[in-house]
């Protein structure tokens, strides 16, 4: 590895904007707001074609919530790896690395064979995109200074919803007229596309060595301005504040709705509430809709509670608390709901708003950590509250094949619990002012 190679370990001061740089930041960022559509497309594959893979497989519901639940078995862990690996090699190279392995991984699958190739494939692919999401907020959040990073933060989220919204019904169709092995296909062509524009345009910002807190020289990191090495914090007291423990937690029930989303919410709509292949794809696409509204809406709002002076703890821990309370609530109600339009608006509020945490997670523990701790706090970050992706498809599928139908009313209301367990959580933890003095000590 070259010192050109390497990501920056200490600040030297604040950071200069070269001219064209605000242009560059809107590019990059465009650029990962579609690295993340295709991540998720990859992720919706198997939600969108349950029925069929199924069916042409053979499986019952709990092989296939394995099957699905096999793309997380490598996915945690690589997310740590690679996050730690993000503090020390140059985020541009490793997520080229990803998107290449993206589709590699995928290629045996769009070619043919049963459960085994399904199982291997997936679980690459997972590895492949584990650390997807932290480092992708990593480059994105190095163009810009604290007080600026919501938008483009909450646009690389905004990414994963609009890769779903996309994803639904162009691979609907994909599936129906062509198999659901050319849906693969398509995604793994698309991935190779985004590689090679990645190449020509990608890169990292001129904040990439600011420390914690605004990005500008202050925080829990700060140097005294004087260009001194800095000693390297170690990961254990950053993972031991309340703020990073509220975030993660917060942030695991974000991802559990994700999974669930993912993987089951199309069998759902049509096996337990009736709706049609069509009425399915329509309502999936409702909920992904009203969750990029709510991440917009969230960063609207936040950074005007920034910029008016509230304090981190409410304006990105309170907001992402009573989001997820809100959820929690639809979801414990959505059960004994009567069919109809009720249920409709349950549903789409229980899963649509949870997904505002990812933004808020990944912001507030940046605002926390020193710049050269940012990629391990993300990826460690990232790979416990994707474990949520590794157990939710496998019970629910459990739980499926025990009860029938009435099963996911099971999962609906274990949903809710852990959103309620994940909002008290933001609402009690997060405080990233409280934990930079603590830090600093």
């Amino acid at each position: 590895m070259t010192d050109t190679d390497a990501a920056p370990a200490v600040f030297t001061g604040p950071p200069k904007a070269p001219g064209g740089t605000n242009r560059r930041a809107w590019t990059v960022t465009a650029l990962l707001v579609v690295f993340m559509m295709i991540n998720f497309a990859d992720k919706s594959v198997l939600g969108l074609a349950a029925d069929e893979i199924r069916e042409d497989l053979g499986l019952s519901a709990s092989a296939f919530g394995l099957a699905s639940s096999a793309f997380f078995l490598l996915f945690s862990v690589s997310g740590a790896a690679v996050g730690l690996l993000a503090d020390r090699i140059r985020p541009k190279w490793l997520l080229l690395a990803m998107a290449v392995l993206w589709s590699v991984a995928q290629a045996p699958m769009a070619a043919g064979g049963g459960l085994a190739v399904l199982i291997t494939s997936r679980v690459l692919l997972g590895a492949a995109e584990g650390p997807a999401f932290p480092v992708a907020q990593q480059a994105t959040l190095s163009w810009f200074p604290n007080h600026r990073r919501n938008l483009p933060g909450a646009l690389i989220v905004l990414g994963i919803t609009l890769g779903v919204l996309v994803a639904a019904p162009v691979l609907t169709w994909v599936i129906q007229h062509h198999g659901w092995r050319s849906a693969v296909a398509a995604v793994a062509l698309a991935g190779l596309v985004w590689a090679l524009l990645w190449l020509l345009l990608g890169g990292e910002g001129p904040y990439a060595g600011a420390p914690a807190g605004s990005g500008d020289g202050t925080g829990a990191a700060a140097g005294t301005g004087s260009g001194a090495p800095l000693r390297r914090m170690p990961y254990r007291r950053i993972l031991a504040t309340r703020t990073w423990i509220g975030a993660t937690a917060a942030y695991f029930g974000t991802y559990w709705i994700i999974a669930f989303a993912l993987v089951w919410l199309p069998s759902y709509l049509q096996d337990a509430l009736g709706y049609t292949s069509a009425g399915s794809t329509r309502l999936v696409m409702l909920v992904w809709g009203l969750g990029g509204v709510v991440v917009l809406g969230q960063a609207g709002l936040t950074g005007w509670l920034l910029r008016r002076g509230t304090s981190s703890r409410w304006a990105r821990g309170g907001v992402g608390g009573v989001l997820l309370l809100i959820g929690a609530a639809a979801c414990l109600t959505l059960p004994a709901a009567p069919a109809g339009a009720m249920t409709a608006l349950l549903l789409v509020a229980g899963f649509g708003l949870a997904g505002a945490m990812s933004s808020i997670a990944v912001t507030t523990v940046t605002e926390l950590v020193p710049a050269d701790r940012r990629g391990g706090s993300l990826g460690i970050m990232n790979a416990v509250v994707t474990t949520a992706g590794l157990i939710a498809p496998t019970l629910i599928g459990r739980l499926v094949d025990g009860h029938g139908a009435e099963g996911y009313r099971y999962a609906v209301l274990i949903t809710g619990v852990v959103l309620l367990l994940s909002g008290a959580a933001a609402l009690t933890l997060i405080d990233p002012a409280r934990d930079a003095r603590r830090l600093s000590v």
